[in-house]
């Protein structure tokens, strides 16, 4: 009787509570990276490919015929294999967070079941939740890591600014994780991602400055791009590899924190309703 009421009790509260975290999340963050080794050289190859192509491609193909462009109107020209890694990296920390955080997450929540697993243990679903995404966001670290370098042997870029990048970098993990977690909550199937990546990550990949400068963009597209998440990651990372200081660090800093910890909201009230019913 008292494990019904229980239950019962749980199910009253609402899925929008404050996360309930604890250190629990580290065994099975350590889980997946156990996980992982036996793969990482594939999945390693697999991550840098293709950012590494469309630097090769773009950067150095549509590079020698675009010579130079012009960064914050015209305050700078540089390189534009330079402008290109700026925004890729921040591109690659996006894929990379967001393909763990779909495909590999939901094959452990819903195909293997491996959270329902982990949760006989004394693990609370917050605590999985915050496993999943901090393990994406190391995943997306490791990445443009491996990313940086290669762009380092290249020459693209030798700022001492660009240790600032790792911090950065693995909060921009953070937050599309959190971002996609809200999709990996409400799919049915690995077939709903596509959506996901057709009609959010890929406009928002041609609209955030990552292979032309937004002033191209027409004022209303510009003003909505302000407010994009992979926009104000680039306006970060950007300056660092062309050896400057961002302009208006604590603004986009701060984008950036409000998205992760929203998503990371909304993420969490939707796992609980999908393991509710």
């Amino acid at each position: 009787m008292a494990n019904h009421q229980v239950v019962a009790s749980m199910k009253k509260q609402s899925v929008w509570r404050a996360p309930d975290l604890s250190g629990r999340w580290w065994p099975v963050f350590m889980r997946n990276l156990l996980v992982w080794r036996k793969l990482a050289i594939p999945s390693l190859v697999g991550n840098i490919a293709e950012p590494l192509m469309w630097l090769v491609a773009f950067g150095y193909g549509m590079g020698a015929l675009v010579g130079e462009v012009s960064v914050g109107g015209d305050a700078a020209r540089v390189p534009y294999i330079l402008f290109l890694a700026s925004g890729s990296i921040c591109m690659s920390a996006m894929n990379a967070a967001s393909f763990e955080a779909l495909y590999s997450a939901f094959s452990r929540m819903h195909v293997q079941k491996t959270w329902d697993g982990i949760m006989n243990a004394p693990v609370s679903l917050d605590s999985v939740l915050l496993a999943e995404m901090l393990w994406a966001a190391f995943k997306a670290l490791f990445t443009v890591t491996a990313i940086l370098g290669v762009m380092l042997a290249l020459g693209i870029s030798h700022s001492p600014k660009l240790l600032l990048a790792w911090p950065i970098l693995l909060l921009v993990g953070m937050m599309f994780s959190c971002i996609a977690l809200i999709f990996n909550a409400l799919a049915k199937g690995y077939d709903f991602f596509t959506y996901y990546f057709t009609l959010v990550l890929t406009p928002m990949m041609f609209l955030s400055g990552v292979f032309f400068p937004r002033e191209q963009l027409p004022t209303v597209v510009r003003v909505i791009s302000d407010w994009l998440p992979l926009t104000n990651a680039v306006e970060i990372i950007r300056p660092l590899f062309m050896d400057q200081w961002p302009q208006a660090p604590l603004r986009h800093g701060l984008v950036l924190v409000v998205y992760t910890a929203l998503a990371f909201w909304v993420a969490l009230a939707l796992t609980r309703r999908r393991f509710r019913s």
